[in-house]
């Protein structure tokens, strides 16, 4: 493989442009080698004013702690050539997608982020495409080498053994909720008119009167995209829910606008962008139809009177949960809330949802609260009551009560300790040569210098 010899610009400072274009302008030089793989002066550059996009702290000298992070990687992308360590592109690309729409949003729109780092966007995402794809390559590499990492009861238990109280691991305090909620009845006045809106939008972008993306950032209510002329970025079909996905991907002509899909959000319209493979780029607009205050009313007194059925005992909270909300994520589960992260009912006050943690945070085990309003996870408003079915209090950790919270401590210990020796043996293996004016560092790992 040879060396990259080579400008890299600058494109990831969100400091000012005047940075940017101090980083482009750097005179190039190789500092580090390793294996055969150059680390240049503007790689530095560039991955420090990242760092300071990003609001990330380095701990120490940015001249010294960067170029042996980037070092680390490369031993980490030369043993991923070894084991024939891959990721898809549609992978890639997903993520390189989601970072260009994060700096779409951060830059008020496409055309400001392609003004500010001076190039296309396209240009971007071929730049970006390297750079996830290697920090991907790194990740799976890391998870190879430490997924055996296993340890016993005897082992967590001796490691906390003699560590002083203020040193055990602080347990925030936990609760677990059961959930109804009812969804209001929108008029069939108000689901005609914002059809009415969406035929409306269709006709002036087929009669050329409006561009489809224009549209989208006047009106659409999805706020994840509208900024952006309510582009999606690339995904597969997984990535929407089923009616949207099938209109989607129906797709052919980017000119034409689709029929009205009515989703679990509201009333869409799609226009087709590009289609790559098993991906599919779209635009949309997402129009919600508003509930009356009517219909909010009687569903805060339907729930209002459940609540008081199930406090006098004419009915359990399990039992209407079946029967009566109208959150399908739940009702089939008595009405337990799970993190989707990791399928656990035991949430931190500030991972609930705001409207929830509000109110679970002034109640006791066992309470039911009234009804109240509250945003769900598709962004409509819905009505609901909660109940505490349990709450552990923040704590320091304890064997009997958090083994897996004290087991993920030592595995995590042991996991960089496992890399850490294996950074060492690759140091000893592989060629490596620092610049004269780039060893005066106090390396995390003093075996680069040979």
């Amino acid at each position: 493989m040879s060396f990259r010899y080579f400008l890299v610009v600058c494109f990831f400072s969100c400091i000012s442009l005047a940075n940017a274009q101090s980083a482009a302008n750097v005179v190039d030089e190789v500092v580090w080698i390793v294996g055969d793989e150059a680390i240049l002066k503007s790689d530095v550059e560039n991955a420090r004013l990242e760092a300071l996009s990003q609001g990330q702290r380095l701990e120490g000298d940015p001249y010294c702690v960067i170029p042996e992070n980037l070092a680390i990687q490369k031993l980490f992308l030369h043993q991923a050539a070894i084991d024939s360590v891959k990721v898809s592109d549609s992978e890639v690309f997903q993520r390189v997608d989601q970072r260009i729409n994060y700096y779409i949003q951060q830059l008020n729109g496409k055309e400001k982020m392609e003004e500010y780092f001076g190039k296309s966007t396209s240009q971007i995402r071929e730049k970006l495409y390297d750079m996830v794809r290697d920090d991907m390559i790194t990740g799976e590499v890391r998870s190879s080498l430490v997924k055996d990492v296993k340890v016993t009861p005897a082992q967590v238990r001796r490691y906390f053994k003699d560590l002083p109280e203020d040193s055990l691991p602080f347990i925030p305090t936990k609760v677990e909720c059961q959930i109804i909620v009812r969804n209001p009845v929108i008029e069939q006045a108000e689901i005609e008119r914002v059809k009415a809106e969406l035929r409306d939008y269709t006709e002036r972008v087929n009669t050329g009167k409006a561009q489809f993306s224009t549209l989208a950032v006047m009106y659409s209510e999805d706020a994840a995209t509208a900024r952006q002329g309510g582009e999606c970025g690339f995904a597969g079909r997984g990535s929407f829910v089923p009616e949207f996905s099938n209109v989607a991907f129906s797709l052919n002509d980017p000119k034409a606008v689709s029929k009205i899909v009515e989703t679990e959000y509201g009333f869409h319209i799609i226009q087709l962008i590009e289609k790559r493979g098993e991906q599919i780029n779209v635009r949309h607009i997402l129009r919600k139809p508003r509930v009356s205050d009517a219909a909010f009313t009687k569903a805060i007194n339907d729930l209002d009177s459940i609540a008081d059925e199930i406090r006098r005992g004419l009915y359990t909270f399990d039992d209407c949960t079946r029967f009566v909300s109208d959150d399908k994520d739940t009702r089939n589960n008595f009405g337990n809330m799970f993190k989707s992260e990791d399928n656990s009912s035991k949430f931190e006050i500030k991972d609930l949802p705001a409207e929830v943690a509000k109110v679970v945070s002034t109640m006791n085990i066992g309470e039911i609260s009234k009804p109240f309003i509250m945003v769900n996870n598709k962004g409509k408003e819905v009505v609901a009551i909660v109940k505490l079915k349990n709450k552990i209090n923040g704590h320091r950790a304890n064997m009997a009560d958090d083994y897996q919270a004290m087991q993920d401590v030592v595995v995590e210990k042991q996991s960089i300790e496992k890399i850490k020796k294996w950074i060492q043996e690759k140091q000893q293996t592989t060629y490596i040569h620092i610049n004269e004016e780039w060893r005066n560092c106090e390396f995390q790992y003093p075996g680069w210098i040979k």
